[in-house]
């Protein structure tokens, strides 16, 4: 999951221009051996903004020629205040689903803050969360957004990223048959880019990656022979590449 761009949807709501972007990124898996292309988006209008993501995921095996499944979230921000005192305030819809992925929405709100000169924004957003087909026991999500630019002083170095806590009964059944369950899930991706195009007249070129932070996130991946379950804790790096539109 990629929310990297979703902390820009709250600048609608304080008045500043906001341009549209879409980026595709290329990212390697070292754990699970595999690359995942993702093609993410933001939009800005008068009522808010739409951010979307999709993760196409695709094997590294020779015998494996075709992607092996896929994720999709789009999330759209409304706010009608923007003039108000309440302008960091919006309110937050969105759907989550993919080919091994229940289908989820989510209704809440967000609260946007940022530094002065807006190179570090922050989200705070709280949602009812609901889970075609799952269990839980408290249907809520809590997720910190954040962006952070020309990081240390270094222009073009980016950091940014999401961490999404939410209820859900996860369940796994070990090599002995053994059913295991928990009620909360907890994830995080940081991302680091440096926008090494700059050097040589092509500003849409990135290189960094990210790292997959996991608790408890429920289902695995497929690699040959091998299938990685994700329960506890899991850490998985990336290396990738990012071409801004």
């Amino acid at each position: 999951m990629k929310k990297v761009l979703f902390f820009a949807a709250a600048l609608l709501g304080l008045g500043t221009m906001v341009n549209a972007q879409t980026n595709i990124q290329e990212m390697y898996d070292f754990n699970r051996e595999h690359l995942t292309t993702t093609l993410e988006g933001f939009y800005a209008d008068d009522w808010g903004s739409t951010f979307f993501f999709t993760d196409i995921y695709h094997p590294t095996k020779a015998n494996e020629i075709t992607p092996t499944g896929y994720y999709t979230e789009i999330a759209r921000g409304l706010n009608f205040w923007k003039n108000t005192a309440l302008a960091p305030l919006s309110l937050h819809v969105e759907w989550n689903g993919g080919q091994f992925a229940s289908n989820a929405w989510l209704f809440g709100v967000e609260y946007f803050l940022h530094s002065d000169d807006f190179r570090n924004t922050f989200t705070f957003e709280l949602m009812y969360k609901n889970i075609q087909k799952a269990e839980k026991n408290t249907p809520v999500q809590f997720t910190f957004v954040w962006g952070m630019k020309d990081l240390f002083g270094v222009k073009g170095l980016s950091f940014s990223g999401f961490l999404d806590v939410w209820g859900e009964k996860a369940s796994w059944v070990d090599n002995n048959g053994k059913a295991e369950e928990t009620d909360w899930v907890v994830l995080s991706e940081p991302q680091i880019w440096y926008n090494i195009g700059q050097h040589f007249g092509c500003p849409n070129l990135n290189i960094g990656g990210e790292v997959e932070v996991a608790y408890n996130f429920a289902g695995g991946w497929q690699s040959g022979n091998n299938f990685y379950k994700n329960k506890g804790l899991n850490v998985a790096p990336c290396f990738g590449i990012k071409w801004v539109f």
